[in-house]
């Protein structure tokens, strides 16, 4: 898709099926693959107490926005505690977990240039 054939998107999360590829992640695109330009979003849920597994991406910058919920971000082995209205830029490469406290965890997660869980992540043994 050519940046002239990007049309407006409004959409409500909570609309297109959630992604559960990548265990305790609820990754719900809000912009599909026949819609992407430069950039991937997602509404990004966690069920209280989850704990991701480490993953990192080669070449996408990640950008994540506290919504609601608490918990704590491990970036590169340093904890980050969580709460609504936190903001958190990930540079290509930085190593990422999340774990959700006692209400869960959401967030808005944009990537560029976009990323999926089949493209651009890796994954990392606990």
């Amino acid at each position: 898709m050519t940046r002239q054939d990007l049309g407006v998107i409004v959409r409500q999360p909570g609309l297109l099926p959630a992604d559960r590829s990548l265990g305790p992640y609820h990754l719900e695109p809000l912009i599909q693959r026949h819609e992407q330009g430069e950039l991937t979003a997602w509404h990004v849920r966690l069920d209280p107490g989850a704990i991701t597994p480490i993953s990192y991406h080669t070449r996408a910058e990640e950008a994540y926005y506290v919504i609601a919920g608490s918990g704590m971000a491990h970036l590169d082995g340093v904890d980050h505690p969580l709460h609504a209205g936190l903001f958190l830029r990930l540079p290509p490469g930085t190593r990422h977990a999340f774990s959700a406290g006692d209400q869960g965890l959401t967030l808005l997660d944009i990537h560029t240039p976009g990323c999926w869980p089949d493209h651009d992540t890796t994954l990392e043994p606990r």
